[in-house]
């Protein structure tokens, strides 16, 4: 019994010593990263409406807010959510074939300036992409004279900006995966009479889905979240905003804050973003890691 007294001891003091600080640590930082969320959310069933009065527990709580958002008709949440769904669904699957197709070249084929392309490409991507937002303007501005559907107010241009607004990171990451990859697979392709269409498609492209699901998710966050090149390519047509740009309406005037909608169409549209994690929290979790030793 002794003994068993003795381990049991000298277990609690090791989980102590080395375990309970990263319990600790865990806690703060999930109680830091959730605390705004569950503010968010306070604030969404708050009737008040008002961010100076807010408590954790409303006093007042009730579904305005929401009734306050889907009624407003110069104000349209839905016709929002839809064209954030296509700008940032199109602009994601994009940047992740505009970022495939550059790093399997990059990985697998050597040729002159690659090492060139690739510095090339890493220091273009320090410069954060706001930078260009009046060339951006001044660009679409000048196409839209000539071809209507490139101009400014349509939802084409937008996506063709955030489709290769991402490609430095997006080649990085993908070509350090590709060369994970072995190589032999290729030439055993190459021996049966493969090309590197079939090679990308039918070996690389499987293989590397957990890393393409990785990267239209990121993708997809930062482009659904993205707020001064959207409103200065779309404008301030209530028909042609993405959630982003549309509710900040709310809270534009200096005295008609409307907090209350704001946050309701705030905890709306984090849905999607929830959605997917949760249908594709497979890939990210334990995907990632197999799926350069799959086959």
């Amino acid at each position: 019994m002794s003994n068993i007294g003795f381990l049991q001891s000298k277990k609690m003091k090791f989980w102590f010593k080395k375990l309970l600080w990263r319990h600790l640590v865990g806690i703060a930082v999930a109680i830091f990263a959730l605390f705004p969320l569950v503010w968010m959310i306070s604030a969404a069933f708050d009737v008040t409406g008002q961010i100076s009065t807010q408590q954790l527990i409303p006093m007042h709580r009730g579904l305005s807010n929401f009734t306050d958002l889907f009624s407003n008709s110069e104000k349209p949440f839905f016709i929002w959510v839809r064209n954030s769904m296509v700008v940032a669904i199109s602009a994601a699957v994009l940047q992740t074939l505009i970022g495939a197709t550059a790093a399997y070249s990059l990985s697998r084929h050597r040729f002159k300036g690659r090492k060139l392309t690739l510095t090339t490409i890493l220091i273009v991507q320090m410069f954060p992409q706001l930078l260009a937002t009046t060339s951006l303007f001044l660009i679409i501005n000048s196409f839209g004279l000539t071809f209507s559907g490139l101009g400014l107010g349509h939802q084409l241009p937008l996506i063709l900006i955030f489709g290769g607004g991402a490609l430095g990171v997006n080649t990085w990451m993908l070509k350090g995966f590709f060369d994970t990859i072995p190589s032999e697979i290729d030439e055993a392709a190459k021996i049966d009479g493969a090309g590197h269409f079939v090679i990308f498609t039918k070996i690389i492209v499987p293989l590397a889905i957990p890393v393409f699901i990785v990267i239209f998710l990121l993708s997809f966050i930062g482009i659904l979240n993205e707020y001064l090149i959207t409103s200065v390519i779309l404008g301030l047509d209530g028909k042609s905003m993405t959630v982003a740009v549309g509710l900040q309406q709310f809270i534009y005037g200096q005295y008609g804050k409307n907090w209350g909608p704001f946050t309701a169409g705030a905890l709306l549209a984090t849905i999607p973003v929830l959605t997917l994690f949760l249908f594709l929290q497979k890939y990210l979790v334990s995907g990632l890691v197999s799926g350069s030793t799959k086959g």
